[in-house]
């Protein structure tokens, strides 16, 4: 009797050992779309090339244009920035500079402020003057509507986190939008 119930026990540590195995695969795979991505954003990425996903409605303060009208005109590589950030927003905007001066001529640059409240008429003029952006070119603009600056932020998964100190936390990168306004591609900073 004594074997067969330790034979019996481990037949149960086994069959639980295997079950706990392929629960935690069946996660991992999960988590990872198919073990082909290992982060949250690697995992936008996939889903943005897989199904590309639409600008929702918003008014450019900039120009006052439709941001669906602004995209109609070109493909469009745009940023999300604001003005005041000492790190990651640099890097972009440097990014953005060097992509200027090799620019094709129907592909046109958006950088768009998340931070309207500090990012006005003067101060991104300012920016743009830094970066010295040809308008023709690069467009520097926020959404002045909150409401549809989230649901544009949401619709791109563009995450921003008030960071306590009067600045930001934000994911970066350069968003490849097509002439239809949808999102098609995510590359690095």
């Amino acid at each position: 009797v004594e074997g067969a119930g330790r034979q019996a026990l481990m037949w149960r540590t086994s069959l639980t050992g295997a079950s706990l195995a392929a629960m935690a695969w069946l996660c991992a795979s999960t988590l990872t779309e198919g073990f082909e991505v290992w982060t949250a954003e690697g995992a936008r990425r996939l889903q943005v090339a897989n199904a590309p996903a639409p600008a929702p409605h918003a008014v450019l303060a900039s120009s006052g244009m439709n941001l669906h009208d602004v995209l109609a005109q070109h493909v469009t590589i745009a940023s999300f920035i604001y003005t005041r950030c000492a790190s990651v927003c640099l890097a972009l905007g440097s990014n953005l500079q060097q992509l200027q001066a090799a620019l094709d001529p129907d592909i046109q640059l958006l950088s768009i402020s998340f931070d309207p409240a500090h990012d006005d008429a003067e101060q991104l003029r300012r920016h743009a003057a830094l970066w010295r952006a040809d308008p023709r070119h690069w467009q520097i603009a926020t959404v002045p509507d909150a409401a549809q600056l989230r649901r544009l932020l949401d619709a791109w998964q563009v995450v921003v986190i008030d960071d306590g100190r009067g600045g930001w936390e934000h994911n970066a990168a350069l968003l490849v939008i097509d002439r239809r306004g949808r999102l098609v591609r995510i590359f690095d900073d």
